[in-house]
């Protein structure tokens, strides 16, 4: 479907003109805990978890034959380490899609600066598409939603910004977070308030595949109504969070750890995706 199309199909995005199959073959996700999919653990899977790449590479699997998937994304990345760990192994395994999510551990850091954090996102898309790869960038969500993070909303708009140009640029493909109003609600995250669950990572999935234009079975999650709690409820709730994951998240900026210390990527290698898994969808 050409960009100026006045009649643009439903639900269907102008970027990649897939009017029958999609094109690609091997898939190579990088990135941080987002892109590795924490917060929908799945134990049967490499790495223990499955995630949006997982998901939107099972749909690619089903559709062609001889597709490969690998996912060198670790969790608690910065851009730094991704570049530094992530790219040129990425291009050794020559991709014809590449997903690139990264910034998000860099911008709600305080003090951050977006358009630093930003001209390292350019140079890594750049060389990621320096040999003629599709590349897929994700903006950031939009954070009103969560009070935890409400204070870098403005932060992570210009971060936005800056990605929304660099793809401009450079041609990349971009999924949209910030517009992806379903996942503003803590439904759709883990218990940790940080990390999507299984009905986040599929939102995501869906998101991701219409950005691709790829067209799919996948259905929208719904989730259990929320409970309606006391004050006093709530406020526990609030302190178990701090205590189980708040204080851990911040000794470990102070000990200059990170929860991706000894971990290794979960599909270091292109390989076959299994399209049937023993987790059901909710």
């Amino acid at each position: 479907m050409p960009k100026n199309d006045p009649h643009p199909e439903p639900n269907r995005t102008p970027y990649v003109a897939n009017e029958t199959v999609h094109p690609w073959r091997r898939m190579v996700a990088i990135g941080d805990s987002f892109t590795e999919g924490i917060g929908d653990p799945e134990p049967a899977l490499p790495g223990g978890h499955r995630g949006w790449a997982d998901r939107v590479a099972e749909v690619l699997a089903s559709q062609v034959p001889d597709f490969a998937y690998a996912n060198l994304a670790v969790r608690g990345r910065l851009i730094g380490q991704i570049v530094a760990e992530q790219i040129e192994p990425a291009l050794e395994l020559a991709p014809d899609l590449i997903t690139f999510s990264a910034g998000g551990n860099d911008v709600i850091r305080p003090g951050a600066d977006p358009d630093a954090v930003a001209q390292q996102f350019e140079d890594a898309v750049a060389r990621l598409s320096s040999q003629g790869a599709t590349v897929v960038v994700f903006t950031g969500i939009d954070t009103s939603f969560t009070p935890v993070f409400r204070g870098i909303r403005g932060r992570v708009a210009i971060y936005n910004e800056n990605i929304r140009g660099i793809a401009d640029r450079y041609d990349c493909i971009v999924a949209d977070q910030w517009a992806l109003k379903t996942v503003q609600d803590m439904r759709f995250f883990d218990d940790d308030r940080l990390h999507m669950n299984a009905l986040g990572h599929h939102e995501v999935a869906r998101m991701v595949l219409r950005a691709l234009n790829v067209p799919n079975d996948l259905q929208p999650m719904r989730p259990d109504p929320l409970p309606v709690l006391p004050w006093r409820a709530a406020r526990v709730n609030d302190l178990v969070w701090a205590r189980e994951h708040l204080v851990p998240w911040v000794l470990r900026r102070l000990r200059h750890q990170s929860s991706g210390d000894n971990v290794t990527a979960k599909r270091p290698e292109p390989t076959p995706v299994i399209t049937e898994h023993p987790a059901a969808e909710g």
